[in-house]
């Protein structure tokens, strides 16, 4: 069994930057992808990111240009580095843990 815990997020100005850290645990060998997605009240959860074991990624269309995925496989983690926040990337963002395993979701918010 795989467990995935995040870290990072918080509060930033609008076109400031922010990075989350996921590290996974447990069942290592099992990991083939993991990602990124992100909720809010109004909206369904969405993907952000995702990286296979590989290293191919696939972005959602609103953050391509602008976040990226690594994984450091050394250190079972998975980096989502976002920069030019805008206020409508405000949200919840969960690490997944390909195909169920999920994150708590730590608050980013931009907001001047």
């Amino acid at each position: 069994q795989v467990q995935v815990a995040e870290s990072g997020g918080g509060l930033v100005q609008p076109g400031g930057s922010l990075r989350l850290t996921c590290t996974a645990s447990g069942s290592i060998t099992s990991i083939n992808a993991m990602g990124w997605y992100r909720q809010t009240p109004a909206k369904r959860r969405e993907l952000v990111a995702h990286i296979t074991s590989f290293g191919a990624t696939d972005y959602g269309d609103s953050v391509k240009g602008r976040f990226t995925i690594s994984m450091n496989s050394a250190k079972n983690t998975v980096d989502l580095q976002m920069n030019d926040l805008q206020p409508e990337d405000t949200a919840v963002y969960y690490c997944l843990s390909y195909p169920n395993i999920w994150g708590q979701g730590p608050q980013v918010t931009v907001s001047s």
